[in-house]
């Protein structure tokens, strides 16, 4: 699972809890003033006294450091050392991180079911990155039980405290009816929170929404606006539709170079519609000077990647091309 981010310092809460003693408090001014300079090693000098005195703070932060390499050579068991001790303490953030740990099998032996245990005291006190990782498991049946119900309840627990992620996940439930009655206006309402923080899926799924008129009225030029967002930060999807839109002049003005661009980006990622789409416009010659080897070889490519209609798209090339051609293109798609 791509969810796996860690908190900032803690700093007010150390500031808190030191507040009543000098030597505690100058020592972690002097390690927050090595942060800012990035003076791990510092850092890790000023801080590591207070972990092995208790502190569940900067047991958390030292788990970090480890977890990070700053200041340390990057050691996953050793910070889940930290780590563990700080959220046996309480600390939501560690408790979290733990969870990620365990997620991950960084450090730890891979398991979804301590994931879960550490997720839900996390999610419990508040931590919306937990609230949202526990609902992924509870989506995906990891750990626990699949309940997309719960799922959804989590998503909402997060969502709520803006947490991008999880709204656009929520969205998801919504516009598929997973876990709740399908509602494309509430779909995308939490596409639109999650999208305009800059989260790329969201982005293109809020495009799509408008593309198809879901949940708000049909709007090419809004379509053309998120998938661009969504494009710009390299998602394929995005690049695909935009190319589309490009292609059939929705949104925008007509323009296969542009289609061709967008197409490219997404073909070159893999993207099996944008390759068969680039294939197309080298066959007849839009927004790229007709070449019927780089129409070979995207065809080939796209049929590779399982659509069918650019393997029959292959073979009528090959009726027009020479033996010399499809050599080139076959060695170009290898």
């Amino acid at each position: 699972m791509n969810t796996k981010s860690h908190k900032l310092i803690l700093i007010f809460a150390f500031l808190l809890f030191f507040g009543s003693s000098p030597v505690y408090a100058d020592d972690f001014q002097d390690g927050l003033d090595a942060y800012k300079r990035k003076d791990f090693k510092t850092v890790f000098e000023k801080w590591k006294p207070l972990a092995e005195q208790g502190d569940a703070n900067a047991q958390y932060n030292l788990g970090y450091m480890y977890a990070k390499g700053q200041g340390v050579p990057q050691d996953d068991k050793e910070a889940v050392k930290w780590y563990r001790l700080s959220a046996e303490q309480g600390d939501a953030s560690a408790q979290f991180a733990l969870g990620t740990m365990y997620d991950n099998g960084q450090g730890v032996t891979q398991d979804d079911k301590e994931a879960v245990k550490w997720y839900r005291l996390s999610a419990e006190q508040g931590e919306a990155s937990a609230q949202y990782n526990l609902g992924v498991m509870y989506a995906n049946g990891l750990g626990v039980t699949l309940d997309l119900k719960e799922a959804v309840k989590w998503y909402r627990l997060s969502a709520e405290q803006g947490y991008a992620k999880a709204q656009y996940d929520l969205g998801y439930m919504y516009a598929n009816g997973r876990g709740v009655t399908q509602d494309y206006k509430e779909a995308v309402k939490w596409y639109r929170l999650s999208a305009e923080q800059g989260y790329t899926k969201a982005q293109y799924n809020l495009g799509y929404m408008y593309a198809n008129g879901r949940g708000v009225t049909q709007d090419y030029k809004e379509a053309v606006k998120w998938y661009r967002l969504s494009a710009e930060q390299g998602f394929a999807n995005a690049q695909y539709n935009l190319g589309v839109m490009y292609g059939n002049g929705e949104g925008v003005t007509q323009d296969y170079k542009e289609a061709v661009k967008w197409y490219r980006l997404a073909a070159e990622q893999g993207y099996a519609s944008a390759q068969f789409a680039l294939g197309v416009m080298y066959a007849i010659g839009r927004g790229v000077p007709q070449d019927y080897v780089s129409a070979h070889m995207w065809s080939n490519l796209a049929g590779s990647n399982g659509i069918k209609d650019a393997i029959k798209s292959r073979d009528e090339l090959e009726k027009i091309m020479t033996q010399q051609q499809i050599e080139k293109a076959q060695e170009m798609a290898r």
